[in-house]
């Protein structure tokens, strides 16, 4: 049976009610009527409820909150984290321009990633971001150059890459040396020690982050600590340091995960920063997202094999790809629940031509026929984000609601919408 807790444990606000699916205050099938499927439903309260909860939990140390913008990037979504008090972390122009139009204040936005073009590093310099995260010497010296001929300075932090084993997917570990992502402790001393001669971007924080979907504090703390030591050794050679920003990786709950709540890794983490005087940045998205929102799909057909019974929903790998990605769990909830039908053993697939357009494997679920609402749960972070056109097919609409009223956050495409800008 899907594990139906989350509402009492103030995960998000999907429950059933008189076996109905409802987000917040509004029955889900009725949105569907007037949406179709596939759509995207996100809770307004469970985004904020969980930006809160950082908040509160870090509130001592009066850090800015920097959502992670390309872990749901709905302008929806960015205006309602905005208006509650989040600056945003950005890692491209286009998150940049939303990041804009969401009304966020330059000085509460930090801009990451590898591979900042000149282009986008001027965009950002004329909005007066608080600071770029640099991930290597190259891109250093591209933004001194650029922000000189601009005659602006910026703020600088370096990514530091402490070698530390998050135990999550490999493919978003981002802390461990065979990584893309940051700068040894060694080179980065050299660059401290240098500083003076980047004119224009003042090297003056420390950016770590070693991963997403962390369940344990362990990790983090090892990884702060041996930031710590580092800035220690700084400051003792007279290096003066801002800004730390120590990033995001909070866990969600997908299946039968048990990751810290806020409360909990502010605990294991703010001792550490005692009588510490850098402005302390975080960078949350999936904490935040991720059960903030559900992709509704409709049965297609059910098919039966000598080996198999599939249930063909109307959604694809290019709607939600992180079960064929990472393998990734996710439950699936029927949107209108009729206790008396049996259990079957279904892959819950979609239409597209690739045998990993799957969103369920051998999964028990209530038995579904065609015409059926089915709800992908904890699929706020990393959904739309991630979608793609492929097969040609137009992505799904995006939905908010808001206590009892509810509105389209995004017009699904139209096929016109496929071929704009194309020329035959």
């Amino acid at each position: 049976m899907p594990r139906t807790d989350f509402h009492e444990e103030k995960m998000h606000d999907f429950y059933y009610k008189k076996g109905e699916l409802y987000c917040e205050k509004v029955r889900v099938a009725k949105i569907l009527k007037k949406t179709g499927t596939p759509a995207y439903i996100y809770s307004y309260k469970t985004f904020t409820e969980h930006l809160a909860k950082l908040q509160k939990a870090f509130r001592a140390a009066k850090p800015l909150i920097c959502y992670s913008v390309k872990a749901n990037s709905n302008l929806a979504v960015l205006r309602a984290l905005v208006g509650k008090g989040a600056g945003l972390d950005i890692v491209s122009g286009g998150e940049l321009f939303r990041a804009k139009k969401a009304k966020c204040q330059g000085k509460k936005i930090v801009y990451a990633g590898v591979g900042k073009t000149p282009e986008e590093i001027r965009e950002a310099i004329r909005a007066r971001i608080l600071l770029f995260n640099v991930e290597s010497m190259p891109e250093l010296e591209q933004i001194n150059a650029i922000a000189k001929k601009m005659r602006k300075k910026v703020n600088v932090s370096l990514r530091i890459n402490p070698n530390v084993d998050p135990h999550t997917h490999e493919y978003i570990t981002t802390g461990k040396a065979e990584t893309k992502f940051g700068i040894d402790f060694e080179k980065a001393r050299e660059i401290f020690k240098d500083a003076r001669r980047f004119t224009n971007a003042l090297v003056s924080g420390v950016h770590v982050h070693i991963g997403s979907q962390i369940e344990n504090g362990d990790p983090f703390v090892e990884a702060f600590r041996k930031i710590l030591e580092f800035i220690d050794e700084l400051q003792a050679d007279g290096i003066k340091i801002r800004f730390l920003n120590l990033g995001g990786g909070l866990g969600a709950i997908y299946s039968d995960e048990n990751p810290q709540t806020a409360e909990e890794f502010a605990g294991k983490i703010l001792p550490l920063f005692k009588r510490r005087k850098f402005q302390l940045i975080f960078e949350p998205g999936r904490f935040i997202a991720a059960n903030s929102g559900i992709l509704a799909t409709k049965v297609l057909y059910v098919k039966e094999t000598d080996v198999k019974k599939f249930a063909i929903v109307d959604a694809g790998m290019n709607d939600f790809i992180r079960p064929a990605f990472y393998n990734a769990f996710h439950h699936i909830w029927p949107v209108v629940k009729n206790e008396k039908a049996p259990q079957w053993i279904y892959d819950v697939v979609g239409p597209i031509c690739e045998s990993g357009d799957f969103f369920a494997k051998d999964r028990e679920i209530l038995a579904v026929k065609p015409g059926d609402y089915l709800a992908i749960m904890t699929t706020g972070a990393y959904g739309f984000t991630m979608a793609s056109n492929y097969n040609s097919r137009p992505r799904a609409c995006e939905v908010m609601v808001r206590g009892g009223t509810f509105k389209i956050a995004r017009k699904r495409e139209t096929y016109q919408d496929l071929v704009r800008g194309e020329r035959s």
